[in-house]
């Protein structure tokens, strides 16, 4: 798909039950413009950091599956069709399965997702 390639996502879990995680650390090292890395399996879902240096996220939707975010640092923007929701530091929002998207970030951010771990990143 032509989506993947503006992004890096790492679909592999980073970390093991019981291994420290530093999202600060793993955050500062990241060069890329817009990446994900799965940082860790939760029962049957995934918790995510992205960390996102600028530009946008295509439009999708995940058919079977809900999408928390949750920011961290920075500013975050969820587009959905007809409402627009700007998210900051410790702020959070729910997309609801099925539910067209468009996420971006205005300046420099870095977030948390939780989400099933059959969700394809992309979009369904």
């Amino acid at each position: 798909m032509e989506h993947e390639q503006k992004y890096t996502i790492n679909l592999d879990a980073k970390y093991r039950p019981l291994e420290r995680i530093d999202v600060q650390a793993l955050a500062a090292s990241v060069k890329d413009p817009w990446f994900n890395q799965t940082l860790c399996r939760v029962d049957d879902c995934v918790v995510r950091l992205g960390v996102f240096k600028e530009g946008e996220f295509h439009w999708h939707k995940h058919d079977k599956e809900d999408e928390f975010f949750f920011v961290l640092s920075g500013r975050f923007v969820i587009e959905l069709e007809g409402d627009r929701k700007e998210l900051g530091p410790l702020q959070g929002l729910l997309v609801p399965q099925g539910v067209l998207h468009k996420t971006s970030a205005p300046q420099p951010a870095v977030i948390l997702m939780m989400e099933a771990a059959t969700v394809k990143p992309t979009g369904d």
